[in-house]
């Protein structure tokens, strides 16, 4: 009796799936999911996966990617008004003469100090007096007058500062010997020799140099002052030149006053070569 037999039916081998690992679910993950990029895409340093029955391989790379897009600046930059600029340069010329006009009061001051052929009550504005501890100026203790031509007379408000004024005046360079008699200090100024004569020529023209040094370095911060004013955006480079040629006129004006005092000081000096005696 013979036997029949339904068609062959064909199976599918299904190769098994490997076990999934730790970097498998990882990827699964990456990749699962509306608002996550392909694991593969470029970016900097991605990870890559391959994976091969139970081989699972990780690749570390830096894959270059656009820059990220650079954060635009907040706040708010405001330019500074031709008023405010002017105001500045104003306040920096104001400056300039104010300083050179005080360095040319010290100038003054400097050379009335010094001995001429005359008497002087400037000579003794540089002697500072220990008063109760405090060392203040002898003109702001006492009065001080000119008898005659060859004499200074020192009458202090508080008798008790005599005798520190007459160690004030020993103490001084000024080669004068003080006479207290308990109610004033009397000072006679005795005849300059041809060898001090020289030596205060010497100070003098020393101390006219040094004014001269301040007010070239008044000159030298102003142009700092500019040159600061250039960097802010608030002066041009043009400008900074035209100011810095007005300024070195003005330098140049104070100079000539030092020069001037300086003559003026020198022709008070005797002068023993032709036998003079100065002029007060």
């Amino acid at each position: 009796m013979a036997m029949s037999f339904s068609p062959a039916t064909s199976v599918r081998y299904t190769k098994p799936s490997p076990p999934k690992t730790l970097l498998s679910s990882l990827r699964d993950s990456c990749c699962r999911g509306p608002t996550v990029a392909k694991c593969n895409s470029t970016s900097s340093n991605v990870l890559s996966w391959s994976s091969a029955e139970n081989y699972v391989k990780l690749k570390v790379g830096s894959i270059a990617g656009k820059p990220p897009a650079a954060k635009p600046l907040t706040g708010i930059l405001r330019c500074a008004t031709i008023e405010e600029i002017e105001a500045e340069k104003s306040l920096i010329e104001k400056s300039v003469k104010e300083k050179m006009e005080k360095t040319i009061d010290t100038v003054r001051s400097n050379f009335n100090s010094i001995r001429t052929g005359r008497s002087n009550p400037a000579m003794l504005d540089k002697i500072e007096v220990e008063y109760y501890g405090t060392p203040v100026s002898l003109k702001s203790i006492a009065q001080i007058s000119t008898p005659d031509s060859s004499s200074l007379l020192v009458q202090p408000y508080d008798k008790s500062s005599l005798k520190a004024i007459e160690k004030a005046i020993v103490s001084s360079n000024l080669g004068l010997t003080p006479n207290n008699d308990g109610e004033v200090i009397r000072l006679s100024l005795p005849q300059l020799t041809s060898d001090r004569r020289k030596e205060l020529s010497k100070v003098v023209a020393k101390q006219a140099e040094e004014g001269k040094v301040a007010v070239r370095n008044i000159r030298r911060d102003a142009i700092k002052s500019y040159e600061k004013l250039e960097k802010e955006k608030k002066l041009s480079e043009d400008n900074v030149k035209d100011l810095s040629s007005d300024l070195q006129k003005v330098t140049d004006e104070y100079m000539k006053k030092i020069d001037s005092i300086f003559k003026q000081k020198e022709k008070v000096l005797p002068d023993f070569t032709t036998g003079g005696t100065g002029n007060p």
